[in-house]
C-alpha cells in the first residue's frame, strides 16, 4: 500500500537555514517521527502564511507533503509559542542551547517520543523558572539518560562498590563516578563533591515539578554545570556553539 502523499505532525522548531531568496530549511523535532528537515517555501516573505508559525522554538501543528529530497511544509499552526522565553535574553539563550543539544545528539528519522516530551516540558518550565540553570541541568541529565548516556552515580564504575559519601571522581570516558580507591582506572577524571553527586541524583529522579523546588548555591551549581559540560563535550567530540553566548551573558 502506497504511503499517503501528505501527513500531519506536531513539531518543535530546532533550527532554520535560509534557502534561496525566500525559502528556509526547517529542522523539526516531532513526537513520532523524531528529527526531520523540511522546506518551507516563501516563509521569509512578509505576507507568508507560514510565517511566525515556524519561528525558532515554536511548537506547531504541521501538514507536510512528501518530496524527492526534503518534504515540504504546506500548512502550519502555532500550538505553543513560549512567549515568556522570547522576551528574556538569558532564557531564550538557554532554550536555544536545549534545542542545539537535541539537534546534535539525534539523527534524522529516529523516533524518540521521550526526547520530544522532555524538550516540551522543560521549555514550558523555563518559561516560568526562577533558576534557569536548574532547568538546564535537569534537561541535560534526562536527555543523556533517554539516549543511553546516563552517568553511573550510585556505584563505582570499576569495583562496583556503592559510592561512599566522600569526594569521589567523575570520569567522562567511563560515563560515571569512580570511588577514591579506583582513581587510576580511568585516564581522565575530575573530582565530584558529595553535594554535586546528590544534586545529579535528585535531578535524574525527579520531574520538572519536583526539581523546580531545588535551590542551589552558586558553587554547587557551577560544579555540576562544569561536570556535565565536560561529559557532553566528550560524547559529542565538539563544543556546543550556543554555550559561548551563554557564558558571555554570565
Amino acid at each position: 500500500m502506497a504511503k499517503p502523499r501528505v501527513y500531519k505532525t506536531e513539531a518543535i522548531v530546532l533550527k532554520r537555514n535560509d534557502l534561496g531568496e525566500a525559502d528556509s530549511i526547517i529542522t523539526l523535532y516531532t513526537p513520532n517521527l523524531g528529527k526531520i528537515r523540511a522546506v518551507a517555501r516563501g516563509v521569509r516573505r512578509p505576507k507568508s502564511k507560514l510565517g511566525g508559525h515556524l519561528d525558532l522554538l515554536t511548537q506547531s501543528a504541521l501538514l507536510l507533503a512528501h518530496g524527492q529530497t526534503l518534504d515540504v511544509i504546506t500548512q502550519s499552526q502555532t500550538i505553543e509559542s513560549f512567549l515568556p522565553l522570547k522576551s528574556d535574553l538569558r532564557n531564550i539563550s538557554c532554550a536555544l542551547y536545549m534545542a542545539e543539544l537535541v539537534n546534535q545528539f539525534t539523527v534524522e528519522g529516529a523516533e524518540h517520543y521521550p526526547v520530544y516530551r522532555l524538550l516540551l516540558d522543560d521549555l514550558l518550565w523555563l518559561c516560568e523558572a526562577r533558576d534557569s540553570d536548574t532547568v538546564l541541568r535537569h534537561f541535560e541529565l534526562h536527555l543523556l539518560s533517554h539516549l543511553g548516556y546516563q552517568p553511573e552515580l550510585y556505584q563505582c564504575l570499576n569495583c562496583k562498590s556503592p559510592l561512599a559519601p566522600e569526594r569521589n571522581l567523575f570520569s567522562a570516558s567511563g560515563g560515571g563516578v569512580l570511588c577514591s580507591k579506583c582513581a587510576g582506572s580511568e585516564p581522565a577524571t575530575r573530582p565530584i563533591s558529595v553535594d554535586a553527586l546528590k544534586v545529579m541524583r535528585f535531578l535524574l529522579r525527579n520531574s520538572p515539578a519536583s526539581a523546580s523546588r531545588l535551590r542551589l548555591g552558586r558553587a554547587i551549581s557551577r560544579e555540576v554545570e562544569q561536570l556535565l559540560r565536560w561529559y557532553i563535550r566528550y560524547i559529542l567530540e565538539r563544543e556546543v556553539k550556543s554555550l559561548e553566548f551563554l557564558d558571555h551573558l554570565r
